[in-house]
């Protein structure tokens, strides 16, 4: 029997910090949130780590152009609509005018007209911007659309900074201010140091910890349920691919720390580097929490994890960039047959509160993967499995306790991409605040920035053009009329997303979304990461 689950949609622009690398372009694995990608200085090359194509390169090249082209297509809509708002006593086509000569001027400032368009076209579109701007300390690269984003941070921590107008209990924007000003209260957090961490720890059974099968299913619940730390395999709710009226519960490969699975393989000298200085890490945090036999913890759990990037198949090969292949929808009878060494029914009926059936279907996107997890489990002592599972708590929420914590962070992060300023504080704790509070702090920007009038005027311009294409599809002879109807079906079945969701402006709905969040403590733990 079907079931429609109910999403939390996040609008996470800074929910964490991004890593650009050639690892892997995309966020450390749930909210392992180190400054990758925020510093200056590249590194060379090595022979085992994944490399592009130049079909890729051509790829992505095309991509950035026709990206480039749709933003400055976009300042031009965008000027003509201030223009048309802001120019209301014009005489007709006065606006017009006066949107396209300030589109003209913002484009010319940016374009180098001394180079030749034929010989270099970026440097002649991207010129003069480039020349303005250099790249930031904290940041290894840096573009407009980076550029737009420190402006929108900027506005964010303003937001966050105004006193609480809605101060009942319930209210989600007191929740995310107080949250926000907790995670700057650093004297607060460095008192506490690691004590929040060990009271997790010691609920979880505490290190080195021998349990039977089903104590390893309950730490297990808490990894993935209580704390949304990927171990052994990722657990996510998302739209089925193959039905989209419906959400599915998907199951993948996951459990790694380190983003790429060629860093824990030692192929080259360069990731031989990173995995020394990631066994370094474990042993500082490990040391901070006060555990015994650190340098066994540390080599058992990185042995463990190596075992895990060997039966993980790497996001560059073929097989994991083709989603129907991968997608094998299964009961959750069948999945415990792949799987026998999990409680399947158990897991999901605790985590999404709910009673399923054995014949509740699921989608497994690795396969063979999770038959190898299964035979892994058998094989390794529990009490690595669970000193293992006690670490992945760790890494996610070592970023909200003291400032050793974070200075082993980064020091990790200046091993992998050569950043040697930490991220600013304040910039930290906007990324904490949206990653926890995400929609309360959407409804406070869409409150302050947003125009109901603009996103009617943009909507009725995507009709138009929805409309536009509709009628240009009779005009196409070389489609038949089965392949006419299919267009005209994706056409109108096309979701439109312009701005904002509507129940942003309605702050008692806000409110529902984080009701079972307190607003009691003085620290950005007590009001974040063990609710999560």
């Amino acid at each position: 029997m079907e079931k429609t689950y109910s999403l939390t949609a996040h609008y996470d622009e800074f929910q964490e910090v991004k890593y650009v690398s050639r690892y892997q372009s995309g966020t450390l694995p749930n909210g392992f949130a180190l400054q990758l990608g925020a510093g200056t200085k590249k590194r060379s090359g090595g022979g085992g780590l994944p490399r592009w194509s130049r079909r890729e390169i051509c790829l992505l090249s095309g991509l950035v152009f026709a990206a480039g082209l749709c933003v400055i297509l976009t300042c031009m809509l965008v000027l003509k609509y201030l223009a048309a708002e802001g120019d209301s006593y014009c005489l007709e086509g006065c606006q017009e005018k006066k949107a396209f000569l300030r589109a003209s001027r913002f484009l010319s400032a940016n374009m180098d007209a001394t180079i030749d368009p034929c010989q270099d076209f970026y440097s002649f579109a991207c010129g003069g911007w480039l020349r303005r701007h250099g790249i930031p300390e904290d940041k290894l690269v840096y573009g407009t659309i980076g550029a737009i984003a420190e402006q929108n941070e900027a506005k964010l921590q303003a937001l966050l900074s105004r006193p609480v107008r809605r101060r009942a209990p319930t209210s989600a924007e007191r929740k995310v201010k107080e949250f926000f000003r907790s995670c700057l209260n650093r004297a607060e957090i460095d008192r506490l140091g690691p004590r929040p961490m060990l009271e997790v720890i010691g609920e979880c059974g505490g290190w080195d910890a021998s349990p039977g099968s089903g104590d390893l299913n309950e730490l297990l619940y808490k990894t993935q349920g209580v704390y949304s730390a990927a171990v052994l395999f990722s657990l996510t709710v998302s739209l089925d691919d193959r039905n989209t009226s419906r959400y599915v519960i998907r199951i993948d490969q996951d459990g790694l720390t380190l983003p790429e699975r060629t860093l824990y393989l030692g192929q080259d000298e360069e990731s031989e580097k990173i995995l020394a200085a990631y066994r370094v890490f474990m042993e500082r945090l490990l040391t901070l929490l006060g555990a015994e036999h650190v340098e066994q913890k540390a080599q058992e759990i990185l042995q463990l994890e190596q075992h895990l990037a060997n039966i993980t198949v790497s996001e560059y090969d073929d097989v994991r960039r083709d989603v129907s292949s991968m997608y094998h929808k299964v009961t959750l009878g069948e999945l415990q047959r792949i799987t026998p060494t999990l409680k399947w029914k158990r897991l999901l009926d605790r985590i999404f509160h709910d009673n399923f059936s054995e014949d509740e279907e699921v989608v497994l996107l690795a396969t063979d993967y999770m038959h190898k997890v299964s035979d892994l489990i058998r094989v390794t002592p529990s009490r690595i499995l669970h000193n293992y599972m006690l670490w992945r708590i760790v890494v996610v929420l070592s970023e909200h306790l003291s400032t050793p914590f974070r200075d082993a962070i980064h020091e990790l992060s200046k091993e992998m991409e050569g950043n040697e300023k930490q991220l600013e504080l304040g910039k930290v704790c906007l990324s904490q605040a949206n990653k926890h509070f995400g929609m309360a702090l959407g409804a406070l920007f869409v409150e302050e920035y947003f125009s109901s009038a603009s996103k009617a005027k943009v909507q009725q311009l995507v009709e138009d053009i929805k409309y536009i294409l509709d009628q240009r599809l009779d005009e196409l002879d070389w489609m038949d009329e089965e392949t006419r109807r299919a267009a005209r079906a994706k056409l109108q079945y096309m979701m439109v997303m312009i701005g904002y969701p509507d129940f942003l402006l309605k702050p008692e709905a806000i409110d529902k979304e984080y009701e079972a969040r307190g607003t009691q403590g003085h620290t950005v733990w007590e009001m974040g990461p063990t609710s999560v």
